[in-house]
């Protein structure tokens, strides 16, 4: 069953000009909540709460952004990212999941996630991940369309990664890694001093906006998967270093 924020809440999420994000969860709580959010930030909502339904609605008229959650009857979120990506490739994407969900997270973004955030969430947390992806994606964001947005840091070379903050793209050994967000800001942060150790607060600071908590286990968890994914390119990869009790740290080479 369909329900559209956009005609039971705001009017004005119909202007042209506003960045429109599809809300798909089966919890009607989170879906009203998140909505309202979005819409006070400026974007037009559309919610869905089955998999079913947003499959058809965003096969006949596509949003920007998504935010599907993994557990739903009929059809998950797994599904209804494999059949979008079928037919919008470049469609943002983020996955609401529950913590015990990694091998779900995995498989989401091996398809082409662009994020996740474990429930619960802040919204705070999620509207600014939605922001950041739809700036390394160079979508319009409609709270900074009439601002100049401040311009990616260089290319970062480092022996045999490469990072493109302006595409958002990542190589080792000429090799594309597919990092999301949130990892390819913990990398940066890395990359930028080698041999220099981050603590996770650091790291935390560098990939999450201010006032948001994070427990330290979520960077634990961003390095674990970037290792995993970085191995898939190069079983040898040991880049990324871990100081026991200190952080972490890039070794350039």
């Amino acid at each position: 069953m369909q329900v559209d924020a956009n005609e039971t809440g705001s009017t004005s999420g119909t202007r042209a000009d506003r960045t429109t994000i599809a809300l798909v969860d089966d919890d009607r709580n989170i879906l009203t909540t998140v909505s309202i959010a979005l819409q006070a930030e400026g974007f037009a909502t559309r919610v869905y709460s089955d998999g079913e339904a947003a499959l058809k609605a965003i096969s006949e008229n596509p949003p920007d952004f998504g935010v599907f959650d993994i557990k739903m009857p009929r059809m998950d979120g797994m599904e209804l990212l494999r059949r979008v990506r079928a037919q919008h490739p470049a469609l943002p994407v983020i996955f609401l999941t529950s913590k015990d969900d990694e091998q779900d997270e995995e498989a989401g973004f091996e398809m082409g996630a662009d994020d996740y955030i474990a429930k619960p969430f802040s919204l705070r947390l999620l509207i600014a991940r939605i922001r950041a992806i739809l700036k390394r994606s160079g979508a319009v964001d409609p709270h900074e369309a009439d601002a100049s947005a401040p311009e990616p840091g260089p290319v970062i070379e480092r022996g045999r990664l490469r990072m493109d903050p302006a595409r958002h793209q990542v190589t080792w050994e000429d090799r594309p890694v597919s990092l999301t967000v949130t990892e390819f800001l913990i990398l940066e942060a890395l990359a930028q001093r080698p041999g220099v150790i981050k603590s996770r607060n650091q790291l935390m600071d560098a990939a999450y906006p201010d006032d948001v908590f994070v427990d330290d286990r979520t960077v634990d968890s961003h390095i674990k998967r970037m290792r995993r994914k970085f191995r898939s390119v190069d079983p040898d990869f040991a880049a990324i270093e871990t100081l026991y009790g200190a952080g972490y740290s890039f070794a350039d080479g």
